[in-house]
């Protein structure tokens, strides 16, 4: 899987927004620099936020941006979607949209479970966990195992 700058800037912008002490509109240029996110990206990436539902916006010198409902309710993989769209897509498409046939066919069942895993990470861990710091229990086992950080 590859996690676009998009995604990643996404993700750390929400959870700035989960972490701030204050309830009040973080502006642009805070989110921007607390996160080292170039900021017309970070106004893009805003845009789609915004548009998704996450994040809500007001203009002038009280404005900023706070989220539009409670980080626990923030998935990442709502995160990936509100951005990029599928979580796993076969050449744009989804993987149940896909046709395989010969000895290639049950490659469609390993994108599948492909999915399937993404989907048992991305929907289970909250923007919320990554502000608070308190990952599921699950995400602890899986990145305990030290193959997990070897490179392949």
């Amino acid at each position: 899987m590859h996690i676009s700058a998009k995604v990643d800037y996404a993700v750390r912008t929400l959870v700035e927004l989960a972490a701030a002490e204050e309830r009040a509109p973080v502006k642009a240029e805070h989110l921007a620099a607390a996160q080292t996110i170039p900021h017309k990206f970070l106004e893009a990436v805003l845009g789609d936020l915004r548009r998704a539902g996450m994040v809500r916006s007001r203009r002038g010198p009280d404005g900023g941006y706070w989220l539009a409902c409670p980080a626990e309710e923030i998935a990442v993989a709502d995160v990936i979607r509100a951005v990029e769209g599928p979580l796993a897509s076969v050449r744009g498409q989804r993987p149940e949209e896909v046709r395989y046939s010969g000895a290639a066919e049950p490659l469609l069942d390993v994108w599948i479970a492909v999915r399937v895993n993404l989907r048992a990470v991305l929907e289970s861990v909250t923007v919320a966990d990554i502000a608070t710091g308190k990952l599921p229990a699950f995400v602890a086992d899986l990145t305990a195992d030290p193959d997990a950080w070897r490179r392949r």
